[in-house]
């Protein structure tokens, strides 16, 4: 089995030198991968809406 290299992508909230970093990437099959930097292999799997909903709710500031 070949491994595939993935293009993870860091918000541009992240990076204030905490190691706090949320990263993204696209999935093959259109699912959205997620994983924070300081643990790599730990990736979390989502669909599209989903990804979205959260987005739109970090973003209205809905979460503790």
């Amino acid at each position: 089995m070949c491994a595939t290299a993935h293009v993870w992508r860091k918000s541009s909230f992240s990076g204030g030198g905490n190691g706090e970093c949320v990263e993204v990437s696209p999935s093959p099959g259109g699912l959205i991968r997620l994983r924070e930097s300081d643990w790599p292999s730990d990736v979390i799997t989502t669909t599209p809406a989903t990804w979205a909903t959260l987005l739109r709710t970090v973003k209205a500031g809905r979460l503790g």
